[in-house]
Formats: C-alpha cells, structure tokens, sequence
C-alpha cells in the first residue's frame, strides 16, 4: 500500500481528501448560484435580488410585497423555480446512477438507460395518454413509473435466467429497451392523432415544461433516499472496482449487493423520467468527469456527481428554453448534441486503456 492510499485509509491524515472537500464546496456555491441566475433569465426582466425576495416571502422570511409584483411572483415562484430545481434534482439523480451503475456493471459506457427503465416507462406515459389505460385515475408520471417498474421487473428476470452476470444484465437492458421502444412506436403511429403524437414525443425527448412543486418533492425525496442507500454502500462498490470474486473474496455478497444497488438506481431512474422524460447522456458523461477532480472512491464520487449533475442541467434547461425563444427545444435533445461528442471521447479513451 503506497502512503498516498493509507492516508487515505486513515482518518484524520486529510490532505488526500482536501481536493474533493473543496470540489464539493465549490459545487454547492455553483448550485446556489446557479439556479438563482438560472431563474432570471427569459421574457420577463426580473433580477437576482427579487428572486431571493420571492422566495423569502414563501418561507415565510420576509416579505414580497412592495418589492415584487404579484405577476413577478408568480413567475418566479410557480413557473421558473420549479422547473429549474426540478432540472437540478433530475441532473444530480442521472449523475449518481451513471456513477453507481458504471462501477456495478464495470462498463464505462453504462448509463441510467442500460437497464430498459426509461423505454418502460416511455411507454407506461403513452399508453395512459394515446390509449386511456387507468380510465383516468392514473396520471401520466403514474402510468410511467408502473412501465418503469415492469420494465426493470423483465430485466431482473431475463438476466437471472441468463446466469446474473453483469455483462448479462446489460444485455437484458439492451433487449428490455428496444422492445419497449418498439410498443411504444407501435402504440403512438397506431393510436394517436396529429396533436398527441406531437406532445408524446416531445415529453419522450425530455421536458421540464410542466414542472410543478410536486415533482420537485416527489423527486427530490427519492434522490436523497437511494442516494443515502447508495453511500452506504460506497466502500462495497470501491470494492466492485477490482472485479465481482474479488469483492466476494473481501466479505461482500455480490448477489444482494447487485439487486439492491439495481433496484435504488432504477427506482430513481423511474422517478425521474415519470417527471421529466427521457433526458441522456447526463449519467454517462458526468460520472467520468467528476472521477478525474474526486478519484474513484465513491464516498466522495457520489456527493459531487450529485452537485455536477444539478449545476450541468440547470444550465442545460436554460439553454432549451430560451436558445430559440419562444419555441422551446427538448432537454434530451440538447444533452444529447453535447453528449455524443464526449461519450465518442470515452470510447476512444476506452479503447487506448486497452
């Protein structure tokens, strides 16, 4: 063991881990920053000091009145915050699945999407909107996590029959993926007039339009939970790092390990296309970023994916949704344009570690 490796053991020593302290600092006031200058920007002139205000007057921290009118307020505080949070919670969520999934399934090119969960849950949405399914009881983010969870279910069972392995399970996602993808073609070039199909695949391309208070709850809420979950289990997947008997050979149970850690990744996955679509290439991108500022270990890989993700799609909605104001360009779209470039960049980088 080299002494970099048993300072980094032991605590108290420090020095190891002021560059990934001082990463996640600077990623919070990133955040902050971001997200107060985020809401400023669009159609209506409204500046950092009355965001501030709007949002000290609804917690109760002071007041609103005379400094913004009711019209501001209710820009900021109903369309522009929601939305922006909603972006940062789903970018930190794809950025922490990217991270875990790359390390479980040891593949580079592992994303939240590998396991089929976001073709499922595409088409869970479809058929509630296009067909009716639920009779009207079951809402859109409803009808996409029960696709979700189906789809993730078709996974774990054709991996498990497949022998389990991690290059077995990616293979199952691939087969989940494009056979969902094909019901949900099938259903919208079927059953859909012109006005839906539009709709359908725009929220299939990845929107942050219809942000509302609730998802910011729903999802933020189970972002703090799996990613509390996948902490837990940091040292375990430092320890996948160096291959599954390995890991088995230090105490770990594999099996269990692998479900659970699957289960939280999809579970957050699910929730955050039910919320905001398909959005790619966040989880695939960030994660090999982020390791070249923090190493590998995860307790500090996760925290900063988390705060690298929020800071990256926040600036990415805002993008979509004033690039070509007033019409507004799909956040799938536009992480996708600058994905493809640096996910070539891992494959080249992939290939030369060969």
């Amino acid at each position: 063991m080299t002494s970099a490796s048993r300072a980094d053991s032991v605590p108290g020593t420090g020095a190891p881990r002021r560059a990934p302290l001082t990463w996640a600092a600077a990623g919070i006031v990133a955040l902050c920053a971001s997200v107060a200058v985020a809401v400023t920007i669009g159609p209506a002139d409204i500046r950092v000091a009355d965001v501030w205000s709007v949002i000290a007057g609804h917690l109760g921290a002071g007041t609103t009145a005379g400094n913004v009118s009711p019209i501001r307020d209710g820009i900021v505080w109903d369309l522009r915050l929601p939305r922006t949070l909603l972006a940062a919670v789903c970018g930190a969520g794809l950025a922490v699945c990217g991270a875990v999934l790359q390390s479980l399934l040891r593949n580079p090119l592992a994303d939240p999407f590998v396991l089929g969960v976001s073709s499922g849950a595409s088409t869970g949405a479809v058929l509630v909107v296009v067909l009716g399914v639920g009779g009207g009881a079951l809402s859109v983010p409803g009808g996409a996590f029960i696709g979700a969870v189906c789809s993730f279910a078709l996974v774990m069972l054709l991996s498990h029959g497949l022998g389990g392995t991690t290059d077995r399970v990616v293979l199952a996602g691939v087969a989940a993926m494009q056979l969902f993808s094909a019901l949900t073609s099938f259903v919208v070039m079927t059953a859909a007039d012109a006005e839906t199909t539009r709709g359908v695949l725009f929220w299939l391309l990845g929107s942050l339009g219809g942000a509302g208070w609730s998802d910011v709850w729903t999802t933020t809420a189970v972002l703090v939970l799996v990613l509390t979950v996948c902490l837990g289990y940091a040292r375990t997947l430092d320890a996948f790092a160096f291959g599954q008997d390995a890991a088995a050979a230090l105490g770990v149970h594999v099996g269990r390990t692998r479900l659970v850690l699957l289960c939280a990744t999809a579970l957050l996955t699910a929730a955050l296309v039910a919320s905001a679509g398909a959005i790619g290439f966040v989880g695939l991108v960030l994660p090999h970023a982020v390791r070249a500022l923090t190493g590998p270990g995860h307790a500090r890989l996760l925290p900063v994916c988390a705060l690298a993700g929020a800071v990256f799609l926040v600036w990415v909605d805002t993008l979509a949704r004033t690039v070509l104001e007033p019409q507004e360009v799909p956040v799938g779209v536009v992480t996708s344009l600058i994905g493809v470039p640096a996910f070539v960049l891992v494959l080249y980088r992939t290939r030369r570690a060969r």
